[in-house]
């Protein structure tokens, strides 16, 4: 995961964290106590990518899901994001979430936007020059969201 993790961070074209985050606290992201993290392999030792899935917001908006995915450069355009894709939302339905929300998918990352449309989930949301693309300079990122049940069928909540 620490080598995935690496190589995302120092392209510097999707995700948050730059290349200087430390082992721990990658680990700690990763492996935060509200998180449940999970991996695709092949074989028995060899990671293809990961994810973790999360409340995005504690209390009133515990019932959305938060999830974040990397996929190792060398099992790109197979696949594995479609299939941790589809498990994280398996699974955030399995834990009882209603909804996923995602908070910063960058603009320019055009596969990973092509693949969560295809997945359902829809662009709501535009943050303006949001993320510093180590190539492009300043591009936007989006904010993207699935409900995962018909709101009509939404448990109601409960009082104070």
């Amino acid at each position: 995961m620490w080598t995935i993790f690496q190589a995302h961070a120092a392209e510097g074209e999707t995700y948050a964290q730059d290349a200087g985050t430390s082992r721990e606290d990658t680990y700690d992201y990763w492996f935060a106590p509200e998180a449940s993290t999970y991996v695709a392999v092949r074989g028995e030792e060899r990671i293809l990518g990961m994810y973790k899935l999360q409340p995005n917001h504690v209390g009133r908006g515990a019932h959305v899901a938060n999830a974040s995915y990397m996929v190792s450069p060398n099992a790109q355009g197979v696949g594995v994001g479609h299939l941790l894709g589809e498990h994280s939302i398996g699974e955030a339905r399995r834990k009882g979430y209603l909804a996923m929300q995602f908070n910063f998918v960058v603009s320019t990352n055009n596969p990973a936007i092509y693949l969560w449309k295809r997945l359902g989930f829809s662009i709501v949301g535009t943050l303006p020059k949001a993320y510093r693309h180590r190539r492009l300079g300043y591009v936007d990122a989006y904010v993207m969201y699935k409900l995962l049940e018909d709101p009509a069928r939404w448990p109601l909540p409960e009082e104070d």
